[in-house]
């Protein structure tokens, strides 16, 4: 048996998603996030919830709803509780909004994750930008929300880490070619590859561990500007207290400006 292509619809507000169960094995984590250079032990026996952006993708790629060329903007992320590894958990999802701005279409999407007893696990709203080549990359993507860290020299460097073509495309998969295609990228408007938005936040998710083993929390994540496959970058963290209101992924060198920023919501530890 041959896979058939996916025949590709266009987002709708109200758009619902077809329903899948999903599990992130020990070995899928432990090899992506190896590719990353994270420590798999970082998380013992629990699921990154990291993986459940890309995922989250991949369900609307699963019911027609194309990722090819998409940027990704801004993306909450809620842990209910946390995931376990080799767990099953059934996918949800819609559209929320699509809407027109100068570079093409800005479509909301919320897609979650319950356990056998019904109850959600994570939750993973998404805005991202689909853009118009017709319209060229003139104008913008709609409103833009105001930076979470005011001063990036507030910022207490906590890790840094160095990407290579090999370790993105290591990474990556399918469904987006902007991320392991140069001529995708320029086709795109950018010089480079550029990371996942879901690969960047494993670098964020992993200093949370380190410092709060955390038992829930709420997330909301602004890509702001891209992070392209051959930088190096540092994981920044606002502290207040014994917590933290805000973390970042910072483009180190001669920008050193923040590529990721993560405003915390909640946070609550174990």
């Amino acid at each position: 048996m041959t896979n058939q292509p996916p025949v590709w619809v266009q987002p709708e507000t109200g758009f619902r998603y077809s329903s899948d169960t999903i599990s992130v094995t020990t070995e899928h984590q432990a090899e992506k996030l190896n590719a990353c250079g994270v420590a798999p032990a970082v998380f013992g026996e629990q699921v990154d919830p990291a993986f459940f952006i890309g995922i989250a993708i991949h369900a609307g790629i699963r019911s027609g709803i194309s990722a090819e060329g998409n940027i990704n903007m801004l993306q909450g992320l809620q842990m209910h509780r946390p995931a376990l590894l080799n767990e099953p958990l059934h996918v949800r999802g819609e559209i929320l909004d699509v809407r027109t701005v100068p570079r093409g279409r800005r479509v909301d999407t919320d897609v979650w994750f319950e356990d056998a007893q019904g109850q959600r696990v994570i939750s993973a709203r998404r805005s991202s930008l689909r853009p118009d080549q017709d319209h060229g990359q003139k104008g913008g993507a709609g409103e833009r929300p105001q930076p979470v860290i005011a001063d990036i020299a507030a910022l207490q460097i906590a890790s840094s880490y160095a990407l290579t073509p090999e370790r993105v495309k290591a990474y990556s998969m399918e469904g987006n070619s902007i991320h392991y295609e140069q001529k995708a990228a320029e086709r795109a408007g950018f010089r480079a590859p550029l990371i996942g938005g879901g690969m960047g936040v494993h670098y964020l998710t992993a200093e949370l561990w380190r410092r709060f083993a955390p038992r829930a929390f709420n997330l909301d994540i602004y890509f702001r500007r891209p992070i392209f496959w051959d930088e190096s970058v540092g994981v920044g963290v606002l502290p207040v207290g014994d917590n933290c209101s805000a973390l970042a992924l910072v483009k180190l060198g001669a920008s050193n400006k923040i590529g990721t920023e993560v405003a915390v919501r909640a946070l609550s530890s174990s």
